[in-house]
């Protein structure tokens, strides 16, 4: 039996009135996701356990069969991994944001990514960052992809606040670079400020009428987080394709193989054929694959329904269809494990701990479940699951003694 593992970030949403009040899952036509929904299993799962915050780290690890509460400390550690960046015991890692700040109403975050700044342009930005901002300690950064960077601060004081970029967009950010616990931070942020303001790489990006990468944002640090890994709980051997390091480090932490994938970006604009001809050749090997679609968390994100809508589609289309026709043609026996991570609802921008509709489906034994097709409403009708070790326990059975 082969398992895979299939992941579109941040699709779960809410009713939009000018969807006729349904959500984009429910409006936008995705027949491979339905026919799997009608012939396996369908419900919710809560991915957030109480009292953590709704970031993918936390979602996706629960996806993964993982009780992220008590080992996960942040996406930082988990980025770093992926990165191949050696942390000791007691270094910090901060997942480093470029964003578009804009100062003429307080201090505001008008976009978390930089407009998906290319990974070129970021690579420049990123050198000049390390060789100008004022480092110490042994404090370092690291280029990652896009907009998603490292910071790695050994020995950091304890208690730094932190906020999540994505969180606050078009809000003022003042309330926090004036809290004292985050002056530490505040005060690398605002050095990055007079380095960026000017670069010719964000002089080219405003002439061209794109948002600039004028400055830096730290969140979500932590340490390593350490768990048994797929072998050890199911005698599983895996791999992740995925274009973002979040995806890759917690493959690493579990014992997934991280396989890259040429034009692979995070964004709407991405390699889905690449994806799913990653995904079948690992299973030629591995037990279990693990594929990651970003864009329809980056579109929420954005605001923007119609690519929302388009990335479902997408999901559906280039990732969802394709793979399981490529298995079915190849008499491939298989279990499938569709979900999102966690809501990002279009109207909010950002994350929401709501629990997420997921499919099963057993290409060996398949069935009518009743359900109308894949969507938060339809899912709602299957059972609620409690925890992602709950889910893994549906998907894999029982743990090895």
């Amino acid at each position: 039996m082969k398992y895979i593992i299939a992941i579109g970030d941040g699709m779960g949403d809410f009713p939009i009135e000018s969807l006729g009040e349904r959500t984009p899952l429910e409006f936008t036509p995705t027949p491979h996701l339905d026919r799997l929904a009608q012939q396996g299993m369908v419900g919710r799962v809560a991915t957030v356990p109480e009292g953590m915050p709704p970031g993918s780290d936390v979602a996706i690890m629960s996806l993964l069969g993982y009780n992220p509460k008590g080992v996960l400390t942040g996406r930082g550690p988990l980025e770093a991994l992926a990165l191949g960046i050696k942390l000791a015991e007691s270094d910090l890692a901060f997942r480093l944001n470029l964003v578009t700040m804009d100062w003429n109403s307080g201090t505001v975050i008008r976009n978390h990514a930089a407009g998906d700044i290319s990974n070129d342009e970021a690579g420049v930005l990123i050198q000049a960052l390390s060789q100008r901002m004022p480092l110490s300690g042994g404090q370092a950064i690291y280029q990652g992809i896009s907009y998603r960077h490292v910071f790695v601060w050994p020995d950091a004081p304890g208690g730094l606040p932190s906020i999540a970029p994505h969180d606050h967009l078009d809000k003022s950010i003042d309330f926090f670079l004036n809290d004292q616990a985050a002056a530490p931070l505040s005060h690398l942020v605002k050095a990055s400020w007079p380095i960026l303001a000017d670069h010719p790489i964000n002089a080219k990006r405003l002439a061209k009428g794109l948002p600039p990468a004028n400055s830096i944002w730290l969140w979500g640090q932590g340490r390593l987080p350490v768990v048994k890994t797929y072998a050890e709980r199911w005698g599983l051997r895996g791999a992740t394709v995925s274009a973002v390091d979040i995806i890759r480090g917690l493959g690493l932490a579990t014992g997934l193989e991280p396989k890259r994938v040429a034009g692979a970006t995070g964004g709407l604009e991405t390699n889905y054929g690449g994806k799913v001809e990653a995904a079948i050749e690992a299973l030629k090997d591995a037990d279990l694959v693990v594929v990651h679609l970003e864009a329809p968390d980056e579109t929420s994100h954005q605001g923007n329904l119609d690519h929302k809508i388009q990335a479902i589609r997408n999901f559906d289309q280039l990732i969802v269809g394709p793979l399981t026709e490529k298995l079915d043609a190849a008499a491939v026996s298989y279990r499938i494990l569709v979900a999102c991570d966690h809501y990002t609802p279009i109207r909010l921008k950002t994350h929401t701990a709501d629990p997420v509709p997921f499919l099963i489906y057993d290409s060996t034994a398949p069935g009518l479940s009743g359900a109308a097709g894949y969507s938060e409403v339809a899912c709602a009708r299957g059972p609620l699951i409690g925890n992602g070790p709950a889910l893994a326990k549906l998907l894999f059975g029982p743990e090895k003694s």
